[in-house]
């Protein structure tokens, strides 16, 4: 395997994940055909014009959130159970798609930063159940079983958020954990929040230098062994067995469309396959976005897994120098993800102060 440190692999995933959910957001909605027919028969190759010209390549509320994740995960007390930090956490992410701009006292360094107010079609799921959240902590129940959230939601908006948790360095066991457990925050059907579990552990056994396919076979046995893990097994089962054949859009939607947890997980590993089979990565992220299904999230969790495979370095510089908040995807990375992981925790007291609840 390539060898890549851990700190630029940790940037290559927040930094890809952006990447992709910017490169997808204007195909979100529209069919292979219809981008075909509007592009070409390539589909789109590069981030299409901005308006007004030389602005940042607009994130989503895929990128919002996972930032939202770093920012719980760096605020939770050592040694305690993290969900409640990253309920508060998702809260303040609320916030934002509820108000124009920052208030006179934001609580903690990301709710000060005007370009997070932007409203990107949120996911109803997440909405509604984090409306449901500000009511009352709403806990998560045992794996494999259904949640107290939204129990009939696997929508993807648990999955699209929850690559930090694989940054971390916790394992791949704590990593799948610890994001199955705060996407029942508001993902309540098993396979939504156990895929969402699955991206976590994958993403820290590439991190910590293990080869893709073997960490996609490893995380499959992972989820066998849980109750009701079988739906995101089979699905990325599938997933593996098309990364055999040559790289297509058609073979992405044999995967299926993204918008469900199992499928969003698996058009993610089936384009990261195929970049670790050809070596092209910017070939990878666009495969992620041009076909018809929920191509930012598609786009955004392929980049996450693509970035923590190759590492920044080999992520097109001129995409990522060009995605919105790149600074800031840059210093929760390098410095703040990369701190924590070495416990560094004294350096991030001014950005992260501990949530103790209060």
């Amino acid at each position: 395997m390539e060898q890549v440190s851990v700190i630029d692999r940790v940037r290559g995933a927040l930094l890809g994940g952006a990447v992709g959910d910017a490169l997808g957001r204007p195909l979100e909605f529209l069919r292979l055909e219809q981008i075909r027919k509007r592009y070409g028969a390539n589909g789109v190759t590069d981030f299409l014009p901005s308006r007004p010209k030389g602005a940042p390549r607009q994130i989503t509320d895929d990128t919002q959130m996972t930032l939202f994740t770093a920012e719980g995960l760096l605020r939770s007390a050592p040694g305690t159970d993290p969900v409640p930090a990253l309920r508060r956490a998702y809260l303040r992410w609320w916030h934002t798609q509820l108000r124009k701009k920052p208030g006179a006292e934001p609580d903690g360094w990301l709710a000060g930063l005007p370009f997070l107010y932007a409203v990107r079609a949120p996911g109803n799921a997440c909405m509604s159940g984090l409306r449901r959240q500000a009511r009352e902590y709403l806990p998560p129940r045992p794996l494999g079983a259904t949640g107290r959230v939204n129990p009939d939601s696997k929508g993807c908006g648990a999955v699209m958020r929850s690559a930090p948790f694989g940054l971390i360095g916790a394992g791949p066991d704590r990593a799948f954990t610890m994001a199955a457990r705060a996407a029942q925050l508001t993902h309540g059907h098993p396979t939504g929040y156990l895929a969402a579990g699955a991206l976590a552990a994958l993403v820290d056994r590439v991190v910590d230098g293990t080869e893709l396919s073997q960490a996609v076979r490893q995380t499959i046995a992972q989820l066998t062994a849980l109750p009701a893990g079988a739906e995101t097994a089979v699905a990325l089962t599938r997933a593996v067995e098309l990364s055999g054949q040559a790289p297509a859009a058609e073979q992405v939607e044999q995967v299926g469309a993204g918008w469900v947890a199992e499928e969003c997980l698996s058009i993610a590993v089936y384009c990261a396959l195929s970049a670790a089979r050809t070596g092209d990565v910017r070939a990878a992220l666009l495969l992620a976005v041009n076909h018809s299904g929920d191509s930012d999230s598609t786009g955004a969790v392929a980049g996450n897994l693509i970035g923590a495979v190759h590492g920044l370095s080999a992520l097109p510089m001129d995409w990522a120098c060009a995605v919105e908040g790149h600074d800031v995807l840059a210093q929760v990375a390098a410095d703040d993800l990369v701190d924590s992981r070495l416990g560094a925790r004294s350096a991030l007291g001014a950005r992260y102060p501990i949530d103790d609840g209060s």
